[in-house]
């Protein structure tokens, strides 16, 4: 009896892009943990956004999407949190302006 050998199977070229599927579902979870600090929040939703768009051509395309909409809502609190935050300080030290000017 001969043995058949079957010829080794690559797959390298499949996985790539599922890893970065993976990367963005992680990273938008964390941009939504991070979106109060700008400094981490920003970058985290950013590369998140773009590991997404790259991976959706890939096998994980249901993460990939998942990763991009956790990103932009990272960003878009990492945004609102920001306003909120500038309007808090900002207006109370023009108020005590004001006040302490006697207007």
């Amino acid at each position: 009896m001969t043995e058949q050998v079957q010829p080794p199977v690559s797959t390298s070229g499949t996985n790539s892009g599922k890893g970065m599927a993976i990367a963005s579902l992680v990273l938008g979870i964390l941009s939504l943990c991070a979106s109060a600090a700008w400094w981490c929040g920003g970058p985290i939703s950013i590369v998140g956004l773009v590991l997404g768009a790259l991976g959706v051509k890939s096998q994980g395309k249901g993460m990939a999407i998942a990763g991009i909409i956790l990103s932009a809502i990272g960003l878009v609190l990492l945004v609102l949190f920001r306003i909120i935050f500038r309007g808090l300080v900002l207006g109370n030290s023009f108020r005590q302006l004001l006040l302490n000017r006697g207007f």
